[in-house]
């Protein structure tokens, strides 16, 4: 086929080699998030899987070869059941083409070799399809009773019909949504559970009488091996019918076709994983379940090989009781933080367990540092219950070490209570599990290692949503300290909006090195001014067209008291971010040559972004800076995501601290003021009565239903006035200040101004809005009922700043009333007399008192439409004059009289 024959597909579809029925089910439900997408199919595939492909797939769907597209004209590659690049070298040819985007989807654990998409939806669930599934179901996506058909085969064949150990709830959901959309059980049970054919059960036959058990580490392993003249496509499910028929705990089987060795690996415990064995073969798969084909090698080479890596790498069962203490130090949860801080020490531990009073049931676990942190802020006679670790998990003794590990090392809990019969009888420590592996490191599973950790890159999606100069500057900015042997990351809100495709440009950067000299030099790089701060070490650079970053030295901040402003000490990215207030906001960017987006993320912000929670980062957080209930109640609200049970459950602690009462009013208001700069404030309202802030703050703000109305039409106003895209900028704290306060008398007003620590002309300022607002409502009424002149609107409106304007709207009840002022805005109030007053001294008139009250007639007359044009206003003028020296001459003749 010519390159101009070729078809031109801006987006394709593919997934691995030797595709099972997930891979093709997750290609055809791609397709329905991606409908113009081309599917190339790899073209290797089980024998089963082939003649379901040929006879029904082909005639469906739009699948082609590789050959037969454009490698050019291709813009997106989406990616399914897979991320390893040698597991679709069909493709390798796009992968290297500069501005492709990449989209994965896949349920496999994390490779070395795994692509970086710009999308990943990534799950350790049992199938792909049932990751896609979940989408398509959350988009209501509608299937047709063959692809729901088909999308059930991949979840089927992929848990063995759930009965995987890597079957997860989300899998029977999956299922679930399809059978609702269709799916046909009956062929779904034809194709995954078919009757052997007699040359298979002839196989199954020699693989039976050739295996073997061999006792590697006290691991029952079996083996066996088959050598055949042809290709037999369904080797994995005939090693999966041995495993079944055994009751096999560990199996490898070996098949020599043709010119390679295919291995097929099973395991059903922890202490083999086989996924490891198989990759390190070049192969690959899960812990559970993995294969390998090898090429040019003998059955002899093979098994030698997997023999040698088999007693390299399992480990013998050690279970919880051969690492727990017992019997266990715990507390009741009752206690004082101080009589735990106390027993910690006497008894030299790192943390304790929190039993219930009655049942001796464990409820959580209280940190040694924490405990002395908050005996620090003079809180150590609060029961300990309120500040403990309440979400926590626990073993029996019968468990095994890699659950400890996926606890302690994974979810990073220092210590695990061991329970017996719901009671507490000992504890793992981090120092246990150590001590343990200090031993046999080789334990560790590769994806808990840090190091080993796939990190994130999101340097394509900073590329693709941030404008090309603000790029450019962080660019700049890592280069910069590359060149003083600095590490530069931008952090916080700025990287959290990225990865929730948000717009933001407000730029923060943190330095590993001396933040101010840093920001002198890219200053002076890129022609801009800078901003000192010495005391905070920070500094903001600004540039000509007004454009600001700020620029901080990494930095870790501890309080004196609760509510104190922080203390500042130099510090490394990890404990700058732990600073800061939320899981998702501690997020940063590598920006320096060679490290450019990586994504660091300590602390399970990305994990909180994908979930949809708020989440504190320590138990203290609250009490040392209780803004922070604002700003998580901020955060909820603009992003439609919740505040997690822990957190909710620390917010109320603080509260009942009375906290609050410490703070500077000038804090509670700024916070306040950033709620009013939100889309919709009230809901942020709404939830700080629910907590009971409102009357923290002060006892008199309530969201009585009257200030919920006002509040809402405020809202409204304000959204109308920003649709008339006038260059005029409002104060929105005025008007919901203004909203908040409507409902109590100027006395009550005033002290609830005196603790924002209002300012005397913030307070005149809005003392005066109140005054003029409430008379202007008055004489609009009057002016109503009397059906006035456009120039009495006029001059009732004309003192009203543009707040006091759109406050009004937003008071009066009446829609004509409302009319009258959004008329005033729109069309009046910049109506201005084509006269001067030196237009005035050339007909004749003397400058004086006169002068204002001609003008104010003048555009009185121009309002109510009795003059039109300069030429009508000055005849306006003179006959304005000529009355008044007329009715001047009768007084004076009168007076003669």
């Amino acid at each position: 086929m010519q390159k101009q024959d070729k078809l031109k597909a801006p987006t394709v579809i593919t997934c691995h080699v030797n595709a099972d029925f997930d891979a093709l089910s997750s290609m055809i439900a791609a397709s329905k998030m991606y409908p113009e997408a081309v599917l190339i199919f790899p073209g290797s595939q089980e024998k089963n899987l082939k003649n379901f492909f040929i006879q029904s797939a082909t005639y469906l769907y739009n699948f082609k070869s590789f050959k037969d597209i454009d490698p050019e004209a291709v813009q997106l590659l989406v990616v399914v059941d897979t991320r390893q690049k040698s597991r679709i070298r069909h493709v390798e040819q796009l992968l290297d083409k500069e501005g492709l985007s990449i989209h994965i989807y896949d349920h496999h654990p994390d490779s070395d070799e795994d692509l970086q998409g710009d999308l990943e939806e990534v799950h350790p669930w049992g199938s792909t399809i049932s990751v896609i599934s979940r989408i398509l179901k959350e988009k209501e996506v509608r299937l047709t009773e063959d692809e729901a058909t088909i999308m059930g085969l991949g979840v089927y064949e992929d848990t063995g019909s759930f009965t995987f150990k890597s079957t997860t709830v989300h899998d029977f959901s999956a299922a679930s949504w399809l059978l609702s959309q269709g799916m046909d059980l009956n062929v779904v049970s034809d194709l995954i559970t078919r009757d052997l054919s007699a040359e298979q059960v002839s196989i199954l036959n020699s693989m039976l009488e050739a295996a073997t058990t061999h006792k590697i580490k006290g691991i029952d392993v079996v083996v066996t091996e088959i050598s055949l003249d042809h290709y037999v496509g369904d080797f994995a499910l005939l090693a999966h019918k041995l495993l079944d028929m055994e009751n096999i705990r560990v199996l490898f089987a070996l098949g020599r076709m043709h010119d390679r060795v295919h291995l097929v690996a099973r395991s059903r415990t922890a202490d083999v994983d086989v996924g490891q064995i198989c990759s390190s073969m070049g192969g690959g798969g899960h812990s559970f379940a993995a294969s390998a084909n090898l090429k040019h090698k003998t059955l002899t080479q093979v098994k030698d090989e997997l023999f040698g890596l088999l007693y390299s790498q399992i480990n013998p069962q050690i279970l919880v009781e051969d690492l727990m203490s017992r019997p266990a130090v715990t507390i009741e949860e009752d206690k004082s933080i101080s009589q735990a801080s106390e027993i910690m020490t006497r008894f030299g531990l790192k943390a304790i367990p929190v039993t219930a009073r009655d049942s001796g049931e464990c409820v959580g676990i209280l940190e040694h540092q924490l405990a002395d942190k908050a005996i620090s802020h003079g809180l150590g006679h609060i029961f300990l219950k309120e500040y403990m670790i309440s979400d926590v998990a626990s073993l029996t003794p019968e468990d095994d070490i890699y659950q400890v590990m996926e606890i302690i090392i994974g979810q990073r809990q220092r210590l695990i209570p061991v329970v017996e019969d719901d009671v507490v009888t000992g504890v793992v420590t981090r120092t246990d599990l150590i001590n343990n592996l200090i031993n046999e490191p080789a334990r560790i599973p590769e994806s808990l290692l840090p190091e080993k950790k796939r990190e994130r890159n999101i340097r394509r999606m900073l590329r693709e949503r941030l404008p090309e100069k603000i790029y450019s500057l962080l660019k700049a900015a890592g280069h910069q300290a590359r060149d003083m042997g600095y590490q530069v990351y931008c952090v916080g809100g700025f990287v959290r909006d990225i990865l929730l495709g948000r717009r933001n440009l407000d730029v923060d950067l943190v330095v590993e090195g001396d933040g101010i000299k840093f920001a002198r030099a890219l200053a002076n790089k890129l022609d801009a001014r800078i901003r000192e701060h010495q005391k905070f070490r920070t500094a903001v650079i600004i540039f000509g067209d007004g454009q600001k970053i700020d620029v901080a030295t990494a930095r870790l901040e501890y309080y004196e008291h609760p509510a104190a402003l922080p203390t500042v000490e130099l510090s490394s990215i990890k404990m700058d971010l732990y600073r800061r207030d939320f899981s998702i906001n501690a997020l940063a960017v590598h920006l320096n040559p060679g490290h450019m987006g990586r994504l660091v993320d300590f602390f399970g912000g990305q994990r909180d972004l994908k979930d949809r929670v708020i989440r504190v980062l320590h138990s203290l957080s609250f009490v040392e800076d209780p803004t922070r209930i604002v700003r998580a109640i901020r955060f909820e609200q603009r992003f439609g995501f919740r505040i997690g049970a822990q957190t909710e459950k620390l917010i109320k602690n603080a509260l009942e601290l009375n906290i609050f009462h410490q703070l500077s009013g000038s804090r509670i208001f700024h916070e306040l003021q950033m709620i009013f700069e939100e889309d919709s404030p009230l809901p942020c309202l709404v939830r700080m009565e629910y907590y009971g802030l409102l009357k923290h703050i002060h006892p008199m703000l309530k969201l009585t239903t009257n200030v919920k109305h006002i509040l809402t039409e405020t809202e409204k106003v304000i959204n109308w006035f920003q649709l008339l895209y006038l260059e005029e900028k409002i104060d929105k704290w005025v008007l919901y200040i203004l909203g908040l306060l409507n409902h109590i008398n100027d006395v009550q007003a005033g002290i609830i101004m005196q603790r924002f620590s209002f300012s005397q002309k913030k307070t005149r300022h809005v003392f005066s809005l109140r005054s003029q607002i409430n008379k202007a409502m008055s004489s609009l009424s009057a002016l109503h009922q009397d059906d006035g002149k456009l120039s009495s609107l006029y001059f009732i409106l004309t003192p009203l700043p543009l707040e006091g304007l759109l406050f009004l709207m937003a008071r009066v009840h009446k829609e004509e009333l409302r009319k009258y002022v959004s008329y005033y805005i729109t069309q009046l109030r910049d109506i201005q007399p084509q006269l001067s007053g030196k237009d005035l001294k050339k007909m004749g008139l003397t400058p004086g008192p006169e002068f204002g009250r001609i003008l104010q007639e003048l555009k009185a007359a121009q309002i109510d439409g009795l003059t039109c044009d300069r030429q009508e206003q000055k005849e306006w003028v003179r006959q304005k004059l000529s009355e008044q020296s007329s009715e001047k001459g009768k007084e004076n003749g009168a007076s003669g009289k």
